[in-house]
């Protein structure tokens, strides 16, 4: 299906449009992020091996663990046994025993040993469930669908994060707000007022957006307007890093479940900069996410000139990256004290993002936190 063309303040075919709270139609607030896809849980650097620990998808808690060959595995996190937390375990080999009982389960979820079994009797057919784990980018990525579609749903590619020519800078944070605000955030440029301590003053142009049944991108044009500016933003931006004081024309998509954005100067054919984004929720009504981010910088064309730029990149990232939690935070503390969506939305491009992430998503409570196994033979989510 062909993704649809929106020049900037128009929309064709289209009359006024009103906020789902005017339409009754399903909250998106209460849309759970579809889980057959690859979704990060941790960063690779934060599993050692022989070490075990704890992570959660929606509601879902899942104890993480690599073994002694240095291989990642994800099992559901609680022993079959008593239900203590399998993060709580001691990895041995490549299994992950209970600290409790020390039943030891292998990497597929199957219970390997009981060690107080009398010889000859049966081991409990079931276990646990297990996750896909793929490795990539510095990120452990679990797959919390239908196991089927683990082997034929890619990962993300981002081949400036495996380039020579880029260095990544990595973002790890918990943000107390519903996936969908976070989208939103990033897509809707027009809030740079709230960051106008730290950008100066920007005046952000729409040029156009597409949109289609999975997607939606939109290309603003950055145009500066005076205004005191962070260091970090000018070398972020390859100002004082051999780059001209352009313009920047920035480009941001949500590709369901992900989201991507890359900077290039209007001077420029290049980007200075790309990131790429996950937003993964971690309780089971998902009003809690925790963001991981990928920003992948051009190195330029002077030796050493970004890791010298480094500290006070990462500086204004920060500065910016609170503003924005700070803001989408205010906005689930309203959704909880209203018990509904009141936004009065005016901005075609956002109520076209929203129609994505509802189209995509699954109802909350569609995949309970403790999600049944598609695999009887190893787990033991069916009680006997």
């Amino acid at each position: 299906m062909a993704e649809e063309t929106h020049a900037a303040g128009a929309r064709s075919g289209s009359g006024p449009r009103v906020d789902a709270h005017e339409t009754h139609e399903v909250d998106l607030r209460r849309v759970g992020i579809d889980p057959d896809f690859w979704y990060p849980v941790a960063r690779s650097a934060d599993l050692r091996r022989n070490k075990v620990r704890p992570a959660a998808f929606a509601g879902r808690r899942i104890a993480l663990y690599r073994g002694d060959s240095g291989t990642a595995y994800a099992l559901e996190d609680r022993c079959a046994h008593r239900q203590v937390p399998l993060s709580l375990g001691v990895v041995d080999g490549e299994a992950l025993r209970c600290c409790y009982h020390a039943w030891a389960y292998r990497g597929n979820g199957r219970i390997s040993q009981i060690p107080y079994l009398p010889k000859g009797a049966d081991r409990p057919p079931r276990g646990v469930r297990s996750y896909p784990v793929r490795e990539r980018y510095g990120l452990i990525f679990v797959f919390p669908g239908d196991l089927g579609r683990a082997d034929i749903t890619p990962l993300p590619a981002l081949p400036e994060a495996d380039s020579p020519r880029h260095r990544t800078m990595m973002f790890s944070r918990t943000v107390r707000c519903h996936y969908s605000f976070l989208h939103e955030n990033l897509l809707d440029m027009n809030h740079q007022f709230l960051h106008r301590g730290v950008l100066g003053r920007i005046h952000p142009e729409l040029l156009g957006y597409d949109t289609g049944p999975r997607s939606v991108e939109a290309r603003y044009l950055f145009v500066p307007s005076g205004g005191r500016k962070d260091r970090g933003a000018g070398l972020l931006s390859a100002e004082g890093m051999g780059g001209a004081s352009t313009p920047d024309v920035v480009t941001i998509r949500t590709e369901y479940p992900y989201q991507t954005l890359r900077t290039v100067p209007e001077s420029s054919s290049t980007a200075a900069f790309s990131l790429w984004a996950a937003y993964v929720p971690q309780d089971a009504e998902q009003r809690v996410s925790h963001v991981f981010g990928l920003l992948m910088i051009a190195k330029p064309s002077v030796p050493g000139a970004l890791h010298l730029a480094w500290p006070l990149i990462r500086r204004f990232t920060e500065r910016v990256f609170a503003q924005d939690r700070m803001a989408v935070e205010a906005e689930q503390r309203a959704w909880d004290e209203q018990g509904a969506d009141w936004n009065q939305e005016v901005f075609p491009l956002i109520l076209d993002v929203r129609k994505v992430l509802r189209g995509n998503g699954v109802p909350l409570g569609h995949a309970p936190a403790s999600a049944p196994c598609r695999n009887a033979g190893l787990c033991a989510d069916t009680p006997p």
